[in-house]
């Protein structure tokens, strides 16, 4: 399989380079950052890989469904509208779309639908999420998942209930909101929890990253997913077979 890698000076396309290299079934295509020319780049690459930023992937998107390139795209901060053009891209190539490509992070959003049905009454959720301090998008595509995936499974409009901050004096907590909280600092890769705050007991169901390879082993697994497809928008639970 030939990869192309988008973003390779990068953290996330250095080590996206090493996998594919250190892979037995990808051979790395082409390597492109800023300046580069991506069509030409991109013309005979089976699949794109691409963490950049959202405006850059959405021009690598339409290149790559012009010339029926497959891509996986871990990039977060997408607005709605640009949502919406991904999925027009995916009727003319196939795309894996997730904001978080560790397969452990799409394990926990099982077990939060779980947890999320079972506690549906008498338990306060917060979200609380930690990142380097380069991270330029808050809260962090894999929290607002996470809220997404609590939200559905209470039968809840996460727009409507979200909070996304809190100072000063706030009035007791409304029951029927979920939290989040954010941290920047250093050089944390990622850390995620979801709380589960009842009277006289707390769950919390935790991830943390350590290494940046969980992404770029997750991305190839995307990306090998993506073989027998031509056409089509998935996200890792169509990856890993959890897709209802």
């Amino acid at each position: 399989m030939k990869v192309a890698v988008m973003g390779a000076s990068g953290r996330m396309g250095k080590m996206l380079i090493e996998a594919v290299r250190t892979s037995d079934d990808c051979a790395l295509h082409v390597a492109l950052d800023k300046g580069d020319d991506v069509r030409a780049g991109l013309a005979g690459a089976d699949v794109m890989i691409d963490f950049t930023r959202p405006e850059a992937t959405l021009s690598h998107l339409a290149i790559c469904a012009e010339l029926g390139v497959k891509a996986v795209v871990g990039t977060t901060g997408f607005d709605e509208a640009q949502k919406a053009e991904i999925a027009r891209h995916a009727e003319r190539t196939a795309i894996v779309f997730a904001p978080n490509m560790s397969v452990g992070v799409n394990v926990v959003l099982k077990l939060l639908d779980l947890a999320a049905r079972a506690m549906n009454e008498g338990f306060d959720i917060e979200i609380v999420e930690a990142h380097h301090r380069m991270k330029v998008d808050a809260p962090s595509g894999t929290a607002l998942q996470m809220g997404q995936v609590v939200a559905d499974a209470l039968g809840r409009d996460l727009k409507a209930c979200a909070v996304y901050g809190r100072e000063g004096v706030t009035g007791q907590r409304d029951p029927s909101t979920i939290g989040f909280a954010t941290v920047r600092g250093g050089d944390i890769i990622g850390d995620h929890t979801v709380m589960f705050a009842g009277i006289g007991e707390r769950i919390e169901i935790s991830h943390k990253a350590s290494n940046r390879s969980i992404y770029a082993q997750g991305s190839l697994r995307a990306a090998r997913f993506l073989a027998g497809r031509s056409t089509g928008l998935f996200g890792m639970n169509d990856v890993l077979g959890f897709a209802k």
